[in-house]
């Protein structure tokens, strides 16, 4: 070991004495955290996680899905020109941004039921900041080496050779983010469309600055903020223990079995003494530099490389693995009265959790197969309210909008309801009174009509009378009854 890593703790704590720059040991100076690369479990699970999630992110914007002529075949699009939402076989609508709000319902529910039962494993494996963390350290560490060898370089003068190190690292990471910027970009448009565009340097200047803008977050988060992020920018952690109770799984150090610690050869005897050798391996592979000896604190993120590393020293020493190990606190109490121990998983919080997961999940499932792909606003013209006709007759005004969200255009049959006797006409498609009249509407889009209904005065109960707008879809023969007020002199 080149540095005591037991004198070190969440990166707000200096080695043992050092104060600040006043001596008053108010505040502590920045450390930086030199991971050691370590194999097992929870690495290959890191491993997985990130190659699952950043293929998803990369592959996402270039899968086709064919929605017919005329439409988008990205399968996931959010267009902003044509204000759409495009996720495979769904469209949705901005007057549907509602289904937003219970996505974003699902992943906070979600949050807290992993927790409930895993502690902070969401942000061990599947955090963008973790992930792309993790690629940056591995750069990092191909070019650099591991642990020991970071720190010795970053602790040496600038020579030749560690410029070119650090420039080629910086290159490669500029590199990872510009891609992850862009692609971030072209889940707003086109993917081959906008890439060719910016190939020939036609692309615009937005797209342009919002994908640097997003490399530029990337590159420094990931590149030099890392376990800052976590510890001091993230809201997260200072809440999450709300989320725990006494069975839920973290991470944590089984003190009864390891203390009291110490130095040991291969050949020690354990029989009077704890299992942890104070190697500082744990602390050492830990991303964000705490010590898990020290019990839960706020800058464990749950990611489980200290138990990868701490299990490698009880295989060097033939002792039993997990003394550091993904464990609830009534397991732990009952390891040290030497009671059996049980996972219970099923208990009050995690069935609240998945009941709400269930429901809302329902909801929306529900809501998207059973939504009707018409929508209708009628907008009542104001000034005047109703024009007497030299017949005796009384005509009202409207603004008549009908959104068709098919994939093909389709006909409605509109007629007036609830005033007998009552007729319309449509400006550009009835220019006399009719009792019906065929409207057109394209496909996705909202087919604007001017429309005016006359009345006999004998058919008016009073100043205001209801009546509904009923349209019919020839094709379907789907009908829709909208409802307004037909406006009249005072009886």
């Amino acid at each position: 070991m080149t540095e005591n890593a037991a004198t070190l703790s969440p990166q707000g704590k200096k080695p043992k004495g050092e104060t600040d720059s006043n001596g008053s040991g108010l505040y502590a100076a920045y450390h930086k955290v030199h991971p050691k690369k370590v194999s097992g479990l929870f690495r290959t699970l890191k491993n997985w996680a990130a190659i699952i999630l950043l293929g998803i992110y990369v592959i996402g914007p270039w899968l086709r899905w064919d929605r017919g002529p005329g439409t988008p075949n990205q399968a996931i699009l959010l267009d902003m020109e044509a204000n759409r939402g495009y996720i495979f076989g769904i469209e949705i609508w901005p007057q549907e941004i509602y289904y937003l709000t219970g996505v974003l319902i699902l992943g906070a529910i979600g949050l807290f039921f992993a927790t409930a039962l895993l502690g902070r494993v969401w942000c061990g494996f599947t955090c963008i900041q973790t992930v792309f963390t993790d690629v940056f350290v591995m750069v990092e560490r191909l070019l650099e080496g591991d642990r020991n060898q970071r720190i010795k370089l970053d602790r040496g003068p600038m020579t030749a050779g560690k410029f070119v190190r650090k420039t080629i690292k910086i290159a490669i990471w500029t590199v990872i983010s510009l891609i992850t910027g862009w692609t971030w970009v072209i889940y707003f448009s086109d993917a081959p469309t906008a890439t060719m565009e910016l190939l020939r340097g036609d692309s615009t200047w937005g797209m342009m600055g919002f994908a640097l803008l997003v490399a530029g977050f990337t590159l420094v988060l990931a590149g030099w903020a890392r376990e800052q992020v976590c510890i001091y920018m993230c809201p997260w952690p200072r809440f999450q223990a709300s989320m725990y109770d006494e069975d839920s799984l973290v991470v944590t150090y089984e003190a009864w079995r390891g203390e009291p610690r110490g130095y040991a050869k291969k050949d020690t005897a354990f029989t009077d003494r704890g299992h942890c050798v104070d190697c500082t391996l744990c602390v050492q592979a830990c991303p964000t530099g705490i010590d898990i000896r020290d019990g839960s604190q706020l800058a464990c993120i749950g990611c489980g490389l200290c138990i990868d590393a701490c299990n490698t020293v009880m295989d060097r020493f033939g002792l039993p693995r997990n003394l550091i190990a993904y464990d609830s606190n009534n397991n732990m109490i009952a390891r040290t009265k030497g009671e059996p121990t049980k996972y219970r998983f099923v208990r009050p919080r995690t069935i609240i959790y998945a009941v709400l997961l269930t429901v809302v999940m329902a909801v929306m499932a529900v809501g998207l197969g059973t939504r009707s792909r018409l929508e209708v606003n009628i907008l009542h013209e104001r000034s005047p309210l109703f024009v007497a006709l030299s017949d005796g007759s009384i005509r009202n005004g409207y603004t008549f909008k009908i959104l068709n969200m098919a994939a093909s255009e389709e006909n409605y049959v509109v007629s007036v309801e609830g005033i007998p006797g009552a007729t319309l006409r449509v400006i550009g498609y009835a220019e006399t009174d009719v009792p019906s009249v065929d409207l057109p509407v394209k496909k996705d889009t909202v087919g604007t009509f001017r429309i005016y209904v006359t009345a006999p005065t004998a058919s008016l109960k009073s100043n205001s009378t209801d009546m509904s707008f009923k349209l019919v879809n020839k094709a379907t023969q789907e009908v829709r009854l909208q409802g307004t007020l037909f406006a009249g002199p005072a009886k």
